[in-house]
């Protein structure tokens, strides 16, 4: 049997890798377009702050390494430009023309290319992208030949760990973000986070504005905004999203969903023989339905190796899952991550949802260095079922989520968070996790013990607002029209709030939801209507930054 794969990198070498460890009698090739096979594609920001320092690191393998340990024929600077899917056979161009080789079975790992958008001057010089190895090395260059001033076009996950590297690199830089918020996956109450981290760093952010031309210059660029902005750019990254490189396999007949190839539950694609993965193949997901790629290496790989084993052993081979998109990054000291659907795709789906917020320490509160982190959890109203989460802080963070993705991949209900037996020593955890409670605000909200109230809700006419925080608390900062009254104070202070209240509904607010759901339990018990402030001031200030000192 002959395995022609077409790309390598994530999805491409761990079909070819898997399948030369499934089957030692087959031929198996590799075609890959660039210099590098097999690269560490999610480390190339590191490589332009200087954390990584030897760029021979980013190469997970090489040609040669690849043959002699697995003895995997992988041919550098080889484009496959023509797919024959009748005969089963590729035209591969190469340094010496163009030649067919034939294929058994042919794997396409072609990737995504950079999306440019129709804006004047982008064909400036300074214009970089950042994805591959060669684009990391051109950057680092740009930084060691005297760059001073650097934009960033596109604040999602590259375009903020790029933005980091050139900062760590003592670049002055700003960053435009189209999306009213950085990091667009994430909800506004936890990228406000990042976005304040990014300030802190001495990094400009221009959210909810678009760059409307690239002015080039002999000594640098000037970026236009929208809003009238012009800022000064010796490099300018672009990184306003990614588009499936598939145009060879759609003129060969491969079925295609806006351009993303379509395979089944084995990465089959339509035409006989031939399979997909990767960042150009069209995914749905696990909990809305919703079909999209799925641009990130580990989904890749993990698909790549259930190719292989459908290649070599189609009668055992397991089904690909549908992906979750959990997805982690870092942003100077604060770590954000998520998993499953934000409440964009929820919406989208039209799944009726729940969503919590806690403000927890990463570990107990009382051993040095205890730090709290941001946590949101969506969950399903019919039944609980947890739907995505998300968390901002600056340490835990990902253990958390990986919990929670977990979770969502085991179809647990919030409240069986509670039961979860979580590592636990002061210097790690708390006796209850984070994870735990946020079990245990689920387990109350969905029974009814808890109403919750949000930031969005803040305008709404019509209720009474409780602070039940401290005297020192409020007098730094309250929402207006709010009455003091401490949580310890509730119950001597009844008759004084129901008089206020004057039968309106109250909304009571702490600064992370805990003494205000004290209160909260004591109002309800005495026959008054209320709810809590999910995630407390908080959360609020995070929505509201101008509604709250």
């Amino acid at each position: 049997m002959r395995i022609v794969v077409v790309g390598g990198v994530a999805g491409g070498m761990s079909a070819a890798a898997r399948a030369r460890r499934l089957d030692e009698n087959a031929e198996i090739i590799v075609f890959e377009r660039g210099e590098h096979p097999s690269f560490a594609n999610c480390g190339l920001p590191y490589y332009v702050s200087g954390e990584i320092t030897d760029r021979a690191d980013l190469l997970v393998q090489t040609p040669e390494s690849l043959r002699e340990a697995l003895d995997i024929d992988v041919r550098i600077r080889h484009d496959v430009i023509a797919v024959d899917p009748a005969a089963k056979t590729v035209q591969v161009r190469n340094d010496a023309g163009v030649e067919t080789v034939a294929y058994d079975a042919l794997v396409l790992s072609p990737g995504a290319s950079a999306i440019r958008p129709p804006l004047p001057g982008l064909d400036s010089p300074r214009v970089q992208t950042l994805r591959t190895v060669g684009d990391a090395v051109q950057m680092r260059d740009t930084v060691t030949d005297g760059a001073q001033r650097a934009v960033v076009l596109g604040a999602g996950f590259i375009g903020l760990e790029a933005a980091e590297g050139l900062r760590m690199q003592g670049l002055a830089v700003d960053v435009v973000e189209l999306a009213p918020h950085v990091l667009p996956p994430l909800e506004s109450e936890i990228a406000a986070r990042i976005s304040a981290e990014l300030t802190a760093m001495g990094i400009t952010v221009h959210e909810g504005v678009g760059a409307t031309a690239i002015e080039s210059g002999s000594d640098e660029d000037v970026v236009m905004l929208a809003d009238g902005t012009r800022i000064p750019a010796d490099v300018v990254v672009l990184s306003v999203g990614v588009r499936p490189d598939t145009q060879v396999f759609l003129d060969a007949g491969v079925a295609d969903e806006r351009g993303a190839l379509i395979v089944d539950e084995h990465g089959r694609t339509n035409l006989d023989g031939i399979w997909a993965v990767g960042d150009a193949v069209i995914s749905t997901d696990r909990i809305t339905g919703l079909r999209r790629p799925v641009a990130l290496a580990g989904p890749a790989n993990r698909a790549g190796r259930l190719v292989a084993d459908h290649i070599v052993n189609p009668d055992t081979a397991r089904p690909i899952p549908h992906p979750l998109g959990t997805a982690i990054v870092r942003v100077g000291s604060l770590t954000a991550a998520l998993t499953g659907a934000n409440r964009s795709a929820l919406e989208a789906a039209g799944i009726e949802y729940r969503t919590i917020h806690l403000h927890a320490d990463n570990h107990a509160g009382y051993f040095p260095g205890a730090v709290q982190m941001s946590l949101l959890v969506h969950l399903r109203t019919s039944d609980g079922l947890i739907l995505g989460a998300q968390g901002v802080g600056p340490d835990g963070v990902d253990k958390r989520i990986d919990v929670f993705a977990t979770a969502i991949a085991n179809r647990m209900t919030g409240p069986e968070l509670i039961d979860l037996d979580l590592a636990y020593a002061p210097p790690y955890g708390s006796a209850k996790d984070p994870v735990n409670l946020a079990g245990m605000i689920a387990e109350n909200v969905l029974d009814g013990e808890l109403d919750l109230w949000y930031a969005d809700q803040l305008d709404e006419p019509g209720y009474f607002l409780l602070d039940a925080r401290s005297r020192e608390e409020y007098d730094e900062g309250h929402v207006d029209g709010a009455l003091l009254v401490p949580h310890t104070q509730v119950r001597e202070r009844l008759d004084e709030i129901r008089e206020a209240a004057a039968g309106r509904p109250i909304r009571v607010y702490c600064a992370s939801g805990k003494r205000s759901y004290l209160a909260y339990r004591i109002l309800r018990q005495s026959g008054l209507e209320a709810a809590n402030l999910s995630g407390g001031i908080l959360t609020l200030r995070a929505v509201h930054p101008e509604l709250v000192p």
